[in-house]
């Protein structure tokens, strides 16, 4: 029996924010993965070394957790006045599917650099030294982000003394503005209250604050779930029964919020929604081993990406919590002590997080106009990604 050579595809391995993932320009995929489908999902789930069974991606790229089984696509723009189009997505561990149904907020701080230097923004617009605004086009979610690149001699910084809680190293910083980071389609909160009640069968009836901003987030108290904002990875993620009640709450919420028609479809639908759980300042130590005072925060907050606690946060779920933050009466509004406000910190499993967003009411509906966080990447590798000729 013989079996086709492996072949070569361009690639970059990039850090962004708390993820890392493999980047491609889309011209540079082989041509049956150039548009959406069975030939290009098939393809990244070899790339990143997925479905495995053993959930470690050892045949892959992938790094066996949600924050490092990502892929990202860059493309010439679709959208006038924009340098770039931005395509996400996030390969299951165990499963064969790649979720395309939102974005991710920390490597959107990677598609910036990852822009100029393969070409996507004019040389003209790159000062030789400074900030290169980059215009992306986000199109899971059809929204603009703007990313604030530092430039030195004309080539993207990366190095530099900026300090994120989840990363270990410092790099540079990167300013990450989401433009009316809101779900454009519907209302930010789709059922059309800042607080439900969502019935959980096994669970019972929790508070509930769902919204679609950055990316659509389902927040509960933690107290109605018996938890204190506090914990850490291994908390959760060390129990399945917990890990189960997270999903069948996700699941109900996603029904809730018009993102699917049954609880079945939840399983084929992992990147979102994000569910989250809110509790009011508190001390407490970080993955890291560093001190969180309760003063140092406005409130806390863990989430889940793809079906375990995220070991920092999920930059699109940071929008969430901050656009929340901004409209008094949600559930994460009043863990962080209610009343207007322009910006949060919010303490996760690795530290700390300040966001800023804006949100106003018009005719009775709330609606997010921006929210900005500071964000580092750092190309890792570069050249190309082999995969077996036979696995596209």
């Amino acid at each position: 029996m013989t079996h086709k050579p492996q072949i070569k595809i361009p690639a970059t391995y990039m850090r962004g924010g708390t993820s890392k993932g493999v980047f491609f320009r889309l011209k540079d995929l082989p041509e049956a993965c150039q548009s959406p489908g069975e030939a290009r999902d098939k393809l990244l789930l070899r790339v990143i070394g997925s479905p495995d069974p053993y959930q470690k991606q050892i045949d892959g790229m992938g790094g066996a957790t949600s924050s490092t089984s990502k892929t990202v696509i860059l493309a010439e723009p679709t959208q006038p006045d924009h340098d770039v189009d931005y395509l996400f997505g996030q390969v299951s561990i165990d499963k064969p599917f790649v979720d395309w149904s939102g974005n991710c907020g920390n490597l959107t701080a990677a598609v910036g650099a990852f822009a100029i230097n393969s070409g996507f923004v004019a040389k003209d617009r790159i000062p030789e030294n400074g900030t290169c605004t980059v215009r992306i086009w986000q199109a899971n979610i059809k929204k603009t982000i703007v990313a604030h690149v530092p430039i030195t001699n004309g080539e993207v910084q990366e190095t530099g003394d900026f300090e994120l809680d989840g990363v270990t190293f410092p790099a540079a910083e990167v300013q990450v503005e989401f433009m009316d980071p809101a779900d454009g389609e519907g209302s930010m909160f789709p059922t059309g209250n800042l607080v439900d009640d969502l019935e959980v069968p096994g669970v019972g009836t929790l508070k509930a604050t769902m919204i679609n901003a950055g990316i659509p987030t389902i927040f509960v108290n933690a107290e109605d779930i018996g938890y204190k904002g506090t914990e850490l990875q291994d908390d959760i993620n060390s129990d399945p029964a917990a890990l189960a009640r997270f999903e069948t709450i996700r699941a109900h919420g996603a029904v809730k919020m018009g993102l699917i028609q049954n609880i079945e479809e939840a399983a084929n639908r992992q990147h979102t929604p994000k569910v989250a759980f809110v509790a009011k300042p508190s001390d407490y130590v970080s993955s890291s081993g560093k001190s969180i005072g309760a003063g140092d925060v406005d409130v806390l907050v863990r989430a889940l990406s793809m079906g375990k606690l995220h070991h920092a946060m999920m930059g699109t779920a940071a929008v969430a919590i901050a656009t929340a933050s901004a409209v008094p009466g949600t559930l994460v509004n009043l863990a962080a002590g209610g009343g207007d406000r322009t910006h949060v910190t919010f303490g996760h499993p690795s530290g700390t997080l300040r966001v800023g967003a804006e949100a106003k009411e018009v005719n009775g509906q709330w609606t997010a106009t921006k929210a900005i966080m500071s964000r580092s990447a750092r190309v890792l590798m570069e050249g190309w990604v082999r995969v077996p000729g036979d696995s596209i």
